[in-house]
């Protein structure tokens, strides 16, 4: 019976220094890193909804154009 409760010893101490042996990331300022990458979402999200406006403005002005054609 010592030597389940020895197995079960040894595998809670492997499991406590499994957990101590992931490294941390740290943030060195590449594209997947915290308050950096949230900014270039924001940036690009900006560029999007004004790229859409100004497609969909040229897209009226085409139907614009197309209607008052005689």
């Amino acid at each position: 019976m010592s030597t389940v409760s020895e197995e079960s010893t040894r595998m809670s101490d492997e499991s406590a220094h499994a957990d101590a042996a992931v490294p941390v990331p740290r943030e060195d300022g590449s594209e997947g890193s915290g308050r950096r990458s949230n900014k270039g979402v924001w940036i690009r999200a900006f560029i999007y909804v004004i790229g859409f406006h100004v497609f969909a403005a040229f897209v009226m002005l085409l139907f614009y154009a197309g209607s008052h054609r005689h």
